[in-house]
């Protein structure tokens, strides 16, 4: 009967490592799962790459690359030159002039914006004047050349000195540009592309500090008037 005692305790005893064992394991493995967690979400501010990469750009503003690009009316000109012209805060998007889908959703919003900013800049003048600017750029350089890009902005009766186009005049500058803003463009088989579609702000410095969803003009035109009176009144930028 002793024997059967002990045998029955050594079990139990047995049993209760192997549950201790498994519990001390199981946490462990939960502690490592919530610090990965915690690393790829950024402190679970965010849990999608989009998501992700607005979050990056609010916490660090990106630089626009050393790229030249062919502009209707202008002709070539550095990037970060035309993000400067007039001092200005640049709203950008990135479009193909051939797509059917979202461009013609920023397309829309980029003539309402014009329309808002050419209105604001009318009614302000002198030192009350904070220019905002608007750039698209076409990620398709291969169709959309220089008078493409004009016939198009003519079309959506851009102003040039509210709105331009552009597009890369090397293009193997253009996924180094496409990368450092962000900016996702996948080919949809159909002759066509897929990319994130959004409203990105530029400062006068030429850095991408701000991305906001198409359909949040008056936010994204918002911020970039407050980026660009700042600017007006000597405090600098976004962060300064």
């Amino acid at each position: 009967a002793r024997s059967a005692g002990w045998a029955r305790r050594e079990r139990r005893e047995r049993t209760g490592r192997v549950m201790l064992r498994t519990a001390v394991a199981s946490a462990a493995f939960a502690l490592v799962a919530l610090a990965s967690a915690a690393w790829l979400t950024h402190d679970f501010r965010t849990w999608t790459q989009e998501a992700a990469r607005r979050y990056e750009v609010a916490q660090a503003p990106v630089p626009a690359p050393a790229v030249e690009m062919l502009v209707p009316g202008v002709g070539q000109r550095a990037l970060v030159d035309l993000l400067a012209a007039d001092g200005a805060v640049t709203l950008v998007d990135f479009v193909y002039t051939d797509c059917r889908s979202v461009c013609a959703a920023l397309g829309t919003a980029f003539q309402q914006l014009q329309a808002r900013i050419r209105a604001g800049e009318a009614e302000a003048t002198g030192a009350a004047r904070a220019p905002v600017r608007l750039l698209s750029i076409s990620f398709d350089p291969a169709r959309d050349d220089v008078a493409t890009l004009a016939r198009y902005a003519s079309a959506l009766n851009a102003r040039a000195d509210t709105w331009r186009f552009a597009t890369v005049a090397d293009a193997r500058r253009l996924e180094p540009l496409l990368r450092r803003f962000r900016v996702v463009v996948i080919p949809d088989g159909l002759g066509g592309f897929e990319h994130n579609a959004a409203l990105l702000v530029v400062d006068q410095r030429g850095r991408l500090v701000r991305i906001f969803d198409y359909d949040r003009i008056d936010d994204a035109l918002g911020f970039a008037r407050a980026i660009a009176e700042r600017g007006a009144d000597g405090r600098g930028g976004v962060d300064g």
